[in-house]
């Protein structure tokens, strides 16, 4: 891994073992973030790619191989490019009034699937991941802010951080848009009651025949979710910091990866296991990077983890640089 990447190991894994809890801390090396150009010539993957100035991203997909695709919360555009190369291009065109958050990759389709809202209202799209058409647009009553997705078999599922529910869309037996209207299933259980106006789920994402999981901005902590009654259950974490804030996940078979931009700029690595039917965590490290501002989404492409940096916040972002951060997978 590049030099300049942190990364701290908790409990005992199969490859690192840290020596005292004082490790846990988090501390970023400071090493120059290299280019693509001068990754490329040391025969390594960029540990930076640039994206246009003043995209304005949040949400990042991949696939297939090295493509990767970021969304634009300003002016709702896709960008896509490729992890290996640094290159990039736009997928699909800015619209006026457009914002989009989550985006996720359907390798079933071709399909670049985005949440975001057009004006007030909230939307789920689906993108062709080659020509950039949109195939799929539905329309979500009663949206909030949509914010972060995940698509299964039969459905895409949408986190809204305003609203304590689930969108569903539901898709075709091959995957492809249906045209049938959104539906909901209401967080209840233990899924803390969310006050008007405050920022609560956030990331999601979903085991192979088991429950779906989220983060909640506003409490902290990773939930497990019954897709088909709603009720939410807190997953027990042991080792490591707190699970606090929380934007986008990544899953990678039983790792879990949660990316942090409120408070700290880091990623914090969960693996997590089933017993008695409850899902339980386990804390395994904490990624970091000097490149990181204000990192919101990731994805998990060519062994590496590469996040998108929002830098929310700062001065003149419509003419501001912005780029995604490759770390090691952990």
């Amino acid at each position: 891994m590049d030099n300049h990447n942190a990364v701290h190991h908790g409990t005992p894994s199969r490859r690192l073992v840290l020596g005292s809890a004082a490790a846990v801390a988090v501390t970023a090396l400071t090493a120059p973030v290299a280019s693509a150009e001068q990754g490329l010539r040391r025969g390594h993957l960029p540990s930076r790619i640039d994206l246009p100035v003043g995209t304005r991203p949040e949400g990042i997909t991949s696939g297939p191989g090295p493509t990767f695709y970021v969304g634009s919360v300003a002016d709702g555009r896709i960008v896509t490019g490729d992890l290996r190369t640094g290159a990039v291009r736009t997928l699909l065109a800015p619209e006026a009034g457009r914002s989009l958050r989550g985006l996720y990759f359907d390798a079933r389709t071709g399909l670049v699937w985005a949440v975001g809202s057009l004006g007030t209202v909230g939307h789920v799209w689906a993108v062709d991941a080659r020509s950039g058409a949109v195939v799929g647009d539905t329309v979500v009553p009663g949206a909030g802010f949509l914010n972060d997705l995940v698509v299964t078999r039969r459905a895409v599922w949408a986190t809204d951080s305003n609203v304590d529910r689930l969108t569903i869309v539901p898709l075709t037996r091959h995957g492809r848009p249906s045209r049938a209207p959104a539906e909901f299933v209401n967080l209840i259980g233990d899924w803390p009651t969310s006050p008007p106006n405050t920022f609560n789920a956030n990331g999601i994402r979903t085991l192979p025949h088991g429950p779906i999981v989220l983060n909640h901005s506003r409490v902290g902590g990773l939930w497990q979710v019954d897709p088909a009654s709603g009720v939410a259950r807190r997953i027990a974490v042991t080792g490591g910091p707190p699970i606090t804030s929380g934007d986008g996940l990544e899953l990678v078979g039983r790792t879990l990866y949660n990316v942090r931009g409120s408070g700290p700029q880091d990623v914090s690595v969960v693996r997590l296991r089933t017993h008695a039917g409850e899902l339980r965590g386990r804390w395994v490290a904490t990624l970091t990077d000097a490149g990181l501002d204000v990192p919101s989404t990731a994805t998990a492409a060519l062994g590496s983890l590469w996040v998108v940096n929002a830098r929310f916040g700062i001065p003149s972002p419509d003419t501001a640089p912005f780029w995604v951060t490759r770390l090691p997978a952990g």
